[in-house]
């Protein structure tokens, strides 16, 4: 097998890969091209880095790897949801989300999987050849072949095309993001606490913006179909933004990096044609992640670890991919419309001002409380979220609050 990406999908199903064939004492070749080099810190992921529930479990259960307590650099404890004029704090519940840097947590996989025998590539994929006999992956230092190749590349523009020359595989739909992060000094983030600020702007294209703690600074993304760095400026100087933020003013006092911006993607729909013969496509190249609040690492750890069993159990043909490996996804493929409403939604709320009140009904609704906090943590289906939103009490409370909310309004 050839994995083409060396991040947590394309590692995960090397890993559970090779832990299947050795269980069933069965021989493996496994080989990971990844062009980026994630130990010597020559790359910066623009992925926040939240590692939540239930990776740990997926980890350490399927795939014997211990969950990297040393990378963390905080613990998430809930969050703060901003609207314009209104603020709710929801605690999570249970096992508490970490927070790492994601390029180490790359590097630490990698190297678990180098340990336990992948062979890993440090260089590019630049075209692929499908034979009677083989899968041919050209790379810019040598050819490789193998039985089938996992795709594993993220977003990246490269990756896809080749697989699109060659196969019936389109990417995703995207949405941009842009993430930036800066040093308020020691005391200010202990006062910050272990809160991500969840953020919907009144803005239709800024869809999403967060500040998550993490260790010394703060990160600092917005999302959009079009946001750019005069969209973060915009977002940055906006009062409910500012009165978040400590020390905005002093920006590059502790860290001359400060406010450097880095522009990425994350995918909102699923990719057509993610599986073929002797192919399949893993977290954010299949757009099998969450619509709205992504969950990004844990989706792809998920995905690396079913596709391999898929391999394992029913081969790698189109129809083993599309009995086994879709039908395992059908629980995050399913929930995708009604994160996609969800999505326009929210997007609707905000620019009305109608979360506002969802806002103010939610601090008295226990049921609305779950579901916001279930959209913005990814940490419920999206079809639950809508149940939780939709329920009498829930509509009640939100009327109520939108009521009161107007007859204050001068």
């Amino acid at each position: 097998m050839i994995v083409v990406g060396g991040g947590p999908g394309g590692v995960a199903c090397a890993l559970a890969l090779m832990r299947g064939c050795a269980e069933a004492g069965r021989g493996v070749r496994v080989t990971i091209v990844e062009g980026k080099r994630f130990s010597e810190g020559e790359h910066y992921n623009q992925c926040v880095g939240v590692l939540s529930p239930p990776l740990q479990d997926l980890l350490e259960r399927d795939l014997g790897v211990a969950f990297p307590d040393h990378l963390s650099r905080g613990e998430i404890r809930g969050y703060v949801l901003h609207s314009v004029r209104e603020q709710l704090r929801i605690a999570g519940e249970g096992v508490p989300s970490t927070v790492v840097r994601r390029v180490q947590f790359d590097a630490y996989m990698l190297e678990v999987a180098r340990q336990r025998g992948a062979q890993v590539v440090s260089a590019r994929a630049v075209d692929l050849e499908f034979n009677a006999r083989e899968v041919v992956v050209y790379t810019e230092s040598a050819p490789l072949a193998g039985d089938v190749v996992v795709g594993a590349f993220g977003l990246d523009d490269g990756s896809a095309a080749m697989f699109e020359r060659l196969t019936a595989y389109r990417r995703p739909r995207a949405l941009s993001s842009v993430v930036t992060k800066y040093h308020p000094g020691q005391l200010a983030m202990q006062a910050f606490g272990s809160w991500i600020h969840a953020f919907l702007p009144p803005d239709p294209r800024v869809e999403f913006a967060a500040v998550t703690p993490k260790g010394n600074h703060l990160t600092i993304n917005i999302a959009g179909k079009a946001v750019d760095s005069g969209k973060m400026r915009a977002f940055l100087r906006r009062p409910e933004v500012r009165a978040v933020l400590p020390n905005l003013e002093k920006a590059g006092e502790y860290d001359p990096n400060d406010l450097r911006l880095y522009k990425g993607r994350f995918p909102y729909s699923l990719a057509r044609a993610y599986f073929g013969d002797r192919y399949v496509m893993v977290g954010d190249a299949a757009g099998i992640v969450r619509a709205f609040k992504g969950k990004g690492v844990t989706s792809a750890v998920q995905t690396g670890i079913r596709a391999a069993r898929a391999i394992l159990e029913a081969g790698i043909s189109a129809q083993a991919f599309r009995s086994h490996y879709r039908r395992a996804n059908m629980d995050i493929i399913r929930d995708l419309p009604y994160g996609r409403a969800m999505r326009l939604a929210t997007i609707l709320m905000a620019r009305s001002g109608l979360l506002d009140a969802v806002l103010r009904a939610a601090r008295g609704e226990p049921r609305l409380q779950a579901a916001l906090y279930g959209a913005v943590s990814g940490g419920a289906a999206y079809g639950q979220v809508w149940r939780d939103s939709l329920a009498p009490a829930s509509v009640r409370a939100v009327l109520g609050a939108a009521l009161t909310g107007r007859r204050r309004a001068p």
